[in-house]
C-alpha cells in the first residue's frame, strides 16, 4: 500500500512539474511575441517614416519643377496663367523644407543636406525671380542677361536634383535596412507563434495523456482498494467466525466442567446424605416418641430431602440425556411453548409479535425438551418486561442453512458483567429463582448440537438467539 502511495505521489509531482514547465514555456513565448510585436511596430513606424521622407523629397522636387515649368511657359507664351504653378510651387516649397527638417531632426547628416538643398532651392527661386523681372523689364523679350540667368538656373537645378537624389539614396538605404529588420522580426514572430501553437498542442496532448493516465491510475487504485476492502472484510468475517467458535468452545468447555462438578457433587453429597437419612430413621425407632424429638427428626429428613432435590436438579440441568428425536416444525414448537406460558402473558398484558418464516424451519429435535427450553426463555422475557407495556417478539428464519430462532423482549435488560455469568448454575437475578433455568436451557440446546447466544443492553431489552440444524 505504501508503495502505491509513493508511486502516486511521484506521478503527481511529475505531472505538476510537466504542467509548470509547459506554462513557463508558453509564458516565455508570449513575452517574446509581445516584445517582437513591439519591435516590429517600432521598425514599421521607422519604415513608414523613411517612405514619408522619400515621398516628401519627391514632392519638393516636383514643386520646384512645377515652378520652373510655369516660369518657362510664361516666358514663351507670355501669358500670366503660366505663373500660377510658379506662384503655388514657390509657396509649397517653404512648407516642404520645414516638413523635411522635422522628419529628419534625429539625423544630423540629412539635416546638413537639407541645409544645402534649402540654399540651392532659395538660389534657384532667386534666379527665376530675377529672370522674371529682367523679362518684364526688357518688354517681354529674352535678353542676353536672361539667357545667362537661364544657364545659371539650369546648373542650380541640376545641383538640386543631385542633392535630392543623394538624400533619397540615403533614405533608400535606411529603407532597405528597416525593411530587412521588419522582415526579420516578422519571421521571428511567425516562428514564435508556430512554437507557441506547437506548445499549446503539446500541452493539450499532455493534458489528454495525463487525464487518461490519471483515470487509469484511479481505476487501478479503486480496484486495489476494493481488493483490500474485500480482503479486510474476509478477514473480519474469519475473525468473527473464529471468535464465535472460540466462544462456543469456551461455552462447551464451561458446560463440560460444570457437568463434571455437578456429577462430583452429586456423588459426594448423595451418599453421605443417604446415610444421614437412614441414621435418622433408625434413631427415630430407638428414641422414645415425643413432640420435640419427632419435630427434630422431621426437620432432619425434610432438609435432607431438600438437599437431595437441589443436587438432583443440578445434576439434571447439566447432564447429557438421551433424546427422543422427531422431525417437527419449529414454528409449532414455539406456539406450543407460548400456549404453556399463556397465563403469565395474559396476567402481565404482554404484546406478542410473531415473525415466522413458513415452511422452512423443520428440525429433528426432542419436542418436549426443546419446548422446555423455549418456555424458560419466554417466561424469563415476560418477567423482565413492565406489565402493560411489555413486548415479546418471536422470529424464525433460515440463515446460512441453519434454523435460527430469536426470542426478544423490551424489558430492563442485563448488565454487561452479568451476561458473562448468565448460564452458570445458581446465578439468578430473580428474588425467588433457583438459577438453574438458563443452565438447563443451554444444556438442552447443546444436547441438540445447537448454539445459544444472548445480547442485552440495560434499558433496551434482551435478545436470545438459538441456532439448530435443519432436519
Amino acid at each position: 500500500m505504501k508503495f502505491i502511495l509513493d508511486k502516486k505521489f511521484f506521478q503527481e509531482k511529475n505531472i505538476r512539474s510537466g504542467y509548470a514547465i509547459a506554462f513557463v514555456l508558453l509564458l516565455v513565448c508570449y513575452c517574446l511575441i509581445f516584445w517582437g510585436n513591439k519591435k516590429l511596430k517600432e521598425h514599421s513606424d521607422a519604415l513608414v517614416h523613411t517612405n514619408i521622407v522619400i515621398t516628401q523629397l519627391e514632392v519638393l522636387l516636383s514643386d520646384l519643377k512645377d515652378a520652373e515649368t510655369g516660369f518657362r511657359g510664361y516666358m514663351v507664351i507670355k501669358d500670366k496663367q503660366f505663373l500660377q504653378p510658379y506662384n503655388e510651387g514657390t509657396k509649397k516649397i517653404a512648407g516642404g523644407i520645414a516638413q523635411l527638417r522635422g522628419l529628419t531632426i534625429d539625423n544630423a547628416e540629412q539635416q546638413r543636406r537639407i541645409d544645402t538643398l534649402n540654399k540651392l532651392i532659395v538660389k534657384k527661386l532667386d534666379i527665376m525671380k530675377r529672370g522674371l523681372q529682367l523679362f518684364q523689364n526688357s518688354d517681354y523679350a529674352i535678353s542676353d542677361s536672361t539667357t545667362k540667368l537661364s544657364y545659371e538656373g539650369k546648373k542650380v537645378m541640376d545641383d538640386t536634383r543631385q542633392c535630392v537624389e543623394r538624400m533619397k539614396a540615403f533614405e533608400q538605404n535606411l529603407l532597405d535596412v528597416r525593411t530587412e529588420n521588419v522582415n526579420s522580426y516578422t519571421s521571428a514572430i511567425k516562428v514564435i507563434n508556430i512554437t507557441s501553437l506547437l506548445l499549446a498542442f503539446i500541452l493539450i496532448a499532455y493534458s489528454i495523456m495525463t487525464y487518461n493516465r490519471e483515470n487509469r491510475l484511479k481505476r487501478e487504485s479503486d480496484k486495489t482498494a476494493l481488493l483490500y476492502r474485500e480482503e479486510l472484510e474476509e478477514k473480519v468475517k474469519d475473525l468473527k467466525e473464529a471468535n464465535a467458535e472460540l466462544k462456543e468452545l469456551r461455552r462447551n468447555e464451561k458446560f463440560a466442567v460444570t457437568g463434571r462438578i455437578a456429577r462430583t457433587i452429586a456423588h459426594e453429597v448423595k451418599n453421605p446424605l443417604t446415610n444421614i437419612n437412614l441414621a435418622a430413621e433408625q434413631l427415630k425407632e430407638l428414641v422414645a416418641p415425643g413432640q420435640e424429638s419427632d419435630m427434630l427428626f422431621d426437620m432432619m429428613v425434610r432438609n435432607g430431602n431438600r438437599i437431595n432435590q437441589l443436587v438432583s436438579d443440578l445434576l439434571n440441568s447439566t447432564k447429557v440425556s438421551e433424546l427422543k428425536v422427531n422431525t417437527v416444525s419449529i414454528n409449532e414448537l414455539l406456539d406450543e411453548a407460548l400456549e404453556r406460558a399463556k397465563d403469565r402473558i395474559e396476567l402481565t398484558n404482554v404484546k406478542v409479535e410473531k415473525n415466522y418464516t413458513p415452511g422452512t424451519c423443520n428440525v429433528s429435535v426432542d419436542k418436549e425438551q426443546i419446548k422446555i427450553a423455549f418456555l424458560n426463555l419466554i417466561v424469563n422475557a415476560v418477567e423482565a418486561t413492565e406489565p402493560g407495556t411489555g413486548k415479546l417478539n418471536l422470529k424464525t428464519e433460515n440463515r446460512f442453512n441453519k434454523c435460527v430462532v430469536t426470542i426478544a423482549d423490551n424489558g430492563k435488560g442485563i448488565e454487561e458483567e452479568d451476561l458473562q455469568k448468565l448460564f452458570e448454575p445458581y446465578f439468578t437475578g430473580k428474588p425467588k429463582g433457583t438459577g438453574l433455568g438458563l443452565t438447563h436451557t443451554q444444556t438442552i440446546i447443546l444436547n441438540h448440537k445447537g448454539s445459544i447466544y444472548v445480547d442485552s443492553k440495560p434499558g433496551k431489552g434482551t435478545t436470545f438467539e438459538i441456532t439448530l440444524d435443519f432436519a
